[in-house]
């Protein structure tokens, strides 16, 4: 299973879960023994909901809600089919989609 670079992409609403997660999957990483390049943080994804307060009376209040998703990439260079083991076998908590491709 040797192949040239494997790219993880992690994407969470919570940064401070994110970071954590990108520093379990580095230390299991290295200790395999394999190069990182990486983690590169991506640009935040902000979005914004305006919702009416009132639909009757109060027309012009408003409230507004917002949903940031934060993303990063880990690029491992040349992985062993120790490393790609480890890496399926690690549980991370919830709230963290992972998205592995090789290639």
């Amino acid at each position: 299973m040797e192949k040239k670079k494997m790219r993880i992409r992690l994407k969470a609403f919570d940064n401070r879960l994110l970071d954590q997660s990108t520093k379990e999957i580095i230390e299991l990483v290295q200790k395999t023994g394999v190069k990182i390049s990486g983690p590169v943080p991506l640009p935040t994804k902000r979005e914004i909901y305006t919702v009416l307060r009132s639909p009757h009376v109060n027309k012009k209040s408003r409230e507004q809600f917002e949903i940031k998703v934060h993303k990063r990439i880990i690029d491992i260079i040349e992985p062993t089919a120790r490393t790609v083991d480890s890496i399926s076998k690690l549980s991370l908590p919830a709230g963290i989609e992972v998205e592995m491709t090789l290639g």
